[in-house]
């Protein structure tokens, strides 16, 4: 397994470290945004720095996308068509408020422009509700 997670960060120009290939591996176990805090909870004497500049990385190299959520930053990783120039997270970042969970709505997107006089890197379309589980249990 850590040889495929090797290979994607080196296809995304990221030298596979030790932490690198574990936050990875750990992410791509995730359903959900996660904060810095979430994810250092989940390694054992870790250095939250090291932790934070491997985020910072591979948000950097198109390999996880950042969602703003109030005042906290949650990461989730990104498809295989980002990169460096851009990321292709064009669809909807829904935040329930029952659950407290960032999910990626992918079935809500935004159409993409065919015009070449410009290029959009990055849109940023942030969505509050209950989610399906949550809004499930809520009619038992």
């Amino acid at each position: 397994m850590n040889k495929n997670i090797e290979q994607k960060l080196l296809d995304k120009n990221t030298n596979p470290t030790s932490m690198r290939i574990l936050v990875y591996d750990f992410l791509k176990q995730q359903q959900i945004a996660m904060s810095l805090s979430e994810i250092e909870s989940h390694f054992y004497k870790a250095d939250r720095v090291t932790i934070y500049r491997t985020l910072k990385t591979f948000e950097e190299k198109g390999i996880v996308h950042s969602i703003q959520e109030n005042n906290t930053t949650k990461y989730i990783l990104c498809h295989d068509e980002c990169d460096e120039k851009t990321h292709k997270d064009w669809h909807l970042h829904f935040y329930c408020k029952i659950c407290k969970q960032t999910t990626c709505k992918e079935d809500f997107t935004i159409p993409q422009s065919e015009s070449s006089a410009y290029r959009i890197d990055e849109i940023r379309l942030f969505g509050k509700g209950i989610c399906e589980q949550c809004l499930e249990e809520s009619l038992q």
